[in-house]
């Protein structure tokens, strides 16, 4: 097994949905020694609530939490104090919502960590998801704008898009999705890319799901995934 270092596991994020605690924690005790963060999404959030943060910060990785935030700004900031205060690294707006949307999440965010003692998070405002492949081109850079104007930390984007994303915001961090290695399913996702390739074009942090958490060898489609990284 590589040896991973830990700036390239804190790179490195897992995608865990699905729809029972027990067995997400199963996955992510086996990707631990790659991964270093790990991602509640509406569906493992759906199950498990609040216990699968704790739980996974328990065993050592940073959380992403996956809800796309879009509601009022009032619901968005008060929400995102009780995350803040879970301890929890990353959380998603979505930048369709509006600047004041985007502005209350980042708010709440940092206020609910701060009141709790807790490093600074990172909100993030996700531009176009990965399975739109009709979105009009002035779309991404319109939100990218509103992410920077929020204060946001950093940016959800295709691996395809992220290096034109970082041209308009060049501090914010860049989140891809829809990472796929190269002969693997791409599922519902159509602007996809190699771990490799996204690191190319400046992706801070690859989500990766169902390429190793569907593999019949979980432990050898993420050593894949390092190598790739490293090649």
């Amino acid at each position: 097994m590589i040896d991973v270092d830990d700036e390239l596991r804190q790179k490195l994020c897992v995608a865990l949905d699905v729809d029972d605690l027990v067995n997400a924690v199963r996955i992510a005790k086996e990707l631990s020694p790659w991964f270093g963060v790990a991602k509640v999404g509406l569906e493992l959030y759906t199950a498990a609530g609040t216990d699968a943060i704790g739980t996974l910060i328990g065993m050592g990785y940073d959380v992403f939490v996956d809800l796309k935030m879009y509601d009022i700004p009032t619901t968005v900031e008060k929400a995102s104090r009780v995350l803040g205060a879970l301890g929890v690294s990353y959380a998603t707006y979505h930048a369709q919502g509006g600047l004041d949307v985007l502005k209350a999440g980042a708010e709440g965010l940092r206020t609910g960590a701060s009141n709790a003692g807790l490093p600074d998070p990172n909100p993030l405002a996700i531009t176009v998801l990965t399975s739109d492949k009709d979105a009009p081109e002035h779309i991404m850079p319109k939100r990218v704008m509103s992410a920077v104007e929020a204060g946001m930390a950093g940016l959800v984007c295709s691996p395809m898009d992220v290096k034109d994303a970082k041209q308009y915001a060049p501090r914010l961090l860049g989140v891809t999705p829809g990472i796929r290695p190269e002969g693997t399913d791409a599922h519902d996702q159509v602007r996809i890319a190699t771990p490799k390739a996204a690191l190319d074009n400046g992706s801070d942090l690859l989500v990766i799901g169902r390429a190793v958490t569907l593999a019949e060898d979980r432990a050898a489609a993420a050593e894949a995934i390092v190598n790739s990284c490293l090649s």
